[in-house]
């Protein structure tokens, strides 16, 4: 098995990816190999997906866990040396990993390096003011604009190691369809949501997409990126928002302080109106490790959940396939 550096190189966006969600469910498992192709990837989002797609065939790290937020991070020692170690390097693009933008971009002169989310084709991308020039990267947060990102990592490990794809192939159409599934679900729970209540507050500016896809409108304290701050008047404006529209939640998130949030609370209560957390959101991170909600499937389930039965919504406590933890 040949990889050695010349079939290393940068992958842009891959063009050609066919728009529509997969269904198809084969029977036939992932064929096992001794010698799995070596995936780090960044966010919990993107591993997730090398694992579904590269099965058996492929041993993947993520460099950032649950409550790590990738605006902020930097790689350190030990992350340098698992990418230095690795076939194929996953990051997300569309400057999340802000703080180490510049290091993919030279580190793809020497490695196969793929910033997943610049699949996406442009045009269904968000622009955002105060994001100059930039597109907001958080696209997971709709399930039919991730699948662009989750075809592109099956190409480039197929362009890694071609004789596994039957079983790459194989592994993406099945996580497709369960991807599809969480979005139908997530599209009749939200639906369920009073009119006048759809109005997602949220720490930070991440669910744009979130609120294209559902129909939402989207709220965030600060703005796309976190280190963005907010200030007085943003929260007082956001406080007098809440007590007009008579918002009965607010949402904190596992990757952000929940100090902006409580500001919030506390303000429209000194003004006689009552507001709640409705719950935590997994917005740049997911859940730990091993539980339903450390995947991307169980991130959308537990979100959609969440927000559905805080905002007057009917969803089942246990979310689509009763294997939330009940909390949501």
């Amino acid at each position: 098995m040949n990889r050695s550096l010349s079939r290393r190189r940068l992958l842009q966006t891959l063009a050609g990816t066919t728009a529509g969600l997969a269904i198809a469910m084969p029977a036939t498992p992932a064929v096992a190999t001794s010698h799995p192709i070596n995936v780090t990837a960044t966010t919990g989002m993107i591993g997730d997906a090398a694992r579904r797609i590269g099965g058996k065939n492929a041993r993947v790290k993520s460099l950032m866990g649950p409550g790590v937020d990738p605006h902020a991070y930097r790689q350190t020692r030990t992350d340098i040396l698992a990418l230095s170690r690795a076939d194929l390097v996953l990051w997300h693009g569309l400057y999340l990993e802000a703080q180490m933008e510049g290091f993919f971009r030279g580190f793809a002169e020497d490695r196969f390096v793929l910033a997943a989310a610049e699949a996406v084709p442009t045009d269904l991308l968000i622009a955002h003011d105060d994001y100059s020039g930039k597109f907001d990267p958080h696209i997971w947060m709709d399930p039919e604009r991730w699948v662009y990102a989750v075809r592109a990592i099956r190409d480039a490990m197929i362009n890694i190691e071609p004789e596994f794809s039957t079983a790459l192939r194989t592994n993406t159409d099945r996580y497709l369809a369960e991807i599809a599934q969480v979005s139908t679900y997530a599209k009749h729970v939200l639906a369920t949501v009073p009119a006048e209540q759809r109005l997602l507050v949220t720490a930070h500016d991440a669910f744009n997409y979130f609120g294209l896809a559902y129909g939402f409108e989207v709220v965030g304290i600060q703005g796309i990126s976190t280190e963005s701050e907010a200030g007085l008047n943003r929260i007082s404006a956001l406080v007098d928002l809440l007590v007009q529209r008579k918002v009965r939640a607010v949402f904190v998130e596992s990757s952000v302080s929940e100090r902006n949030i409580r500001a919030l609370i506390e303000g429209a209560a000194a003004q006689g109106h009552d507001v709640t957390i409705g719950g935590e959101l997994y917005s740049d991170a997911m859940g730990a490790p091993g539980t339903y909600e450390g995947t991307y499937l169980g991130m959308i389930d537990h979100n959609a959940t969440t927000i559905a039965r805080a905002l007057g919504g009917d969803a089942p406590p246990r979310g689509m396939a009763g294997k939330l933890n009940g909390d949501g």
